[in-house]
């Protein structure tokens, strides 16, 4: 079968650029992404609300592989937008890309690493591209995520060059983070402190490495663009101005809120969900980062038929650090569960669109890992989350979801993270939120937010108010 993405973005290659061909611009807009999934895809919509809405140059920078890793999985995005963003290509060392340990206790990826040192020699080859489209424009503007500090540092050499961090996680996320790294007291009430999930076991060691060296670099910034949103974050926003001395822009969600070019409307998720009752289907996936165990696999799916609940579930494998690399790995299931299933659920193993099934009016729960993407997208789609966080910042996300918003249930303590999350554990967290009075109060309040989340984004909205205001400052 065609793939409907593959034929979607056949015609972008157009956009790719080499330095010869730079054009003279007055503001030129660079992105820098970090190059994982959940990173590329926040900034590849970035490009597209700004090159769309503000007609300005964007420059997408990355490796030739990420840069088609970011394309192909465009979910939501139209290709007209897509069509005007400049994608550059810039050399990456070759490295390792072994799979996920799916048997480790530990869920954070860190066969990633090999790709993680393959990065930190991308300073020189950013280098020269800034230098080249400095000669050629009146003012650069670099936006890169944090954890590529370090290879964009020498914008700082480029008198008509400046940087803004776009930050990729919560609000609430950053702010406890940088409470910690400081010393400062976190400022949460007594109650929500008692639960607020502690930063151990979230970061291996690698990774803390990892983002120390690039915190020296940090602070070259001008200010930080985050993708949230004053009605989802705003205390938090203002605990983190207290923190932070530089100037924060809150533009989210940067995703579209509207999807009139969809252009995967005959993807099989959709197709099936077109045929459900209104708010009945749970979807479950748990992002490009994160492995099940055979027997975690197993758990899940038994939980899921005793629920006796509609979904969908994305069953995949975690990225590779390059994801066109490696067999997939083929998932063993209950025998004989697909054919039981078969009128209430699809287990899907391809690439899936959701924030398109999350915007379905038949979805009415997204169990998920919590990563910043997923987080909001369902709050913008009015989805209420089971809350299954698995790393990073996302034990924090579930947190915000959970305790803060009040628009979710949580699946397992984080304190619990090393122990099996048994079938019955599952089977009650899914009928409490797709069929108990509890769930249909968390449903109500999840869309009367997303309402106001996505009003945001409209005309005289904070978010869109904001993201005039950093448009104005980077053309004044």
């Amino acid at each position: 079968m065609e793939d409907p993405i593959e034929t979607r973005n056949s015609n972008l290659s157009t956009s790719m650029c080499s330095y010869e061909n730079l054009p003279n611009h007055e503001v030129v807009i660079v992105m820098v992404p970090f190059l994982a999934q959940g990173h590329l895809n926040q900034l590849l919509q970035l490009s597209c609300l700004i090159s769309s809405s503000y007609d300005l140059p964007v420059y997408y920078v990355g490796s030739a592989t990420h840069n088609r890793q970011a394309l192909l999985r465009a979910n939501a995005l139209n290709p007209l937008d897509i069509a005007k963003i400049h994608f550059h290509d810039i050399p990456l060392p070759e490295f390792a890309s072994p799979p996920p340990d799916f048997n480790a206790l530990s869920k954070f990826p860190l066969h990633h690493q090999p790709l993680w040192d393959a990065i930190l020699h991308l300073r020189e080859p950013m280098a020269s591209f800034l230098r080249d489209i400095s000669s050629k424009s009146r003012r650069v503007i670099v936006v890169h995520d944090s954890l590529m500090s370090y290879i964009v540092q020498d914008v700082s050499s480029f008198p008509n060059a400046e940087s803004y961090i776009f930050n990729c996680i919560s609000v609430i996320t950053l702010y406890c983070s940088l409470c910690l790294f400081s010393g400062k007291s976190i400022q949460l009430g007594e109650e929500l402190l008692k639960k607020l999930p502690p930063l151990e076991g979230a970061l291996p060691d690698e990774v803390k490495n990892f983002i120390d060296f690039q915190s020296p670099y940090m602070d070259i910034k001008s200010g930080d663009i985050h993708n949230t949103s004053k009605v989802i974050e705003g205390e938090f926003l203002d605990l983190l101005a207290q923190v932070e001395s530089k100037q924060q822009w809150a533009i989210g969600p940067i995703l579209p809120t509207k999807f009139d070019n969809i252009s995967n409307s005959n993807n099989i998720c959709l197709e099936w969900l077109n045929k459900q009752p209104p708010r009945s289907v749970i979807y479950i996936s748990f992002g490009t980062s994160t492995t099940f165990s055979d027997r975690e696999v197993m758990e899940l799916a038994m939980g899921l038929e005793q629920s006796k609940q509609k979904f969908i579930w994305v069953l995949r494998e975690a990225d590779r650090g390059d994801a066109f690399t490696g067999e997939a790995r083929r998932f063993e299931l209950p025998e004989g569960f697909e054919e039981r299933v078969k009128e209430v659920g699809l287990v899907v193993r391809e690439w899936a669109p959701q924030p398109e099934i999350l915007a379905h009016s038949s979805t009415g729960g997204f169990m998920s890992h919590c990563g910043w993407n997923s987080c909001i997208e369902s709050i913008t789609m009015g989805v209420p989350i089971a809350a299954w966080p698995m790393h990073s910042d996302q034990p924090r996300n579930g947190f915000l979801v959970t305790e803060i918003l009040k628009i979710g249930l949580t699946v397992r303590e984080w304190e619990k993270r090393e122990e099996l999350v048994s079938a019955s554990t599952i089977e009650k967290v899914i009928r409490k939120l797709m069929a108990s009075e509890e769930g249909d109060a968390i449903r109500k309040r999840s869309e009367e937010l997303g309402e106001a989340v996505r009003r945001s984004t409209e005309k005289g909205g904070s978010s869109r108010i904001e993201l005039d205001s950093f448009i104005a400052h980077i053309t004044r």
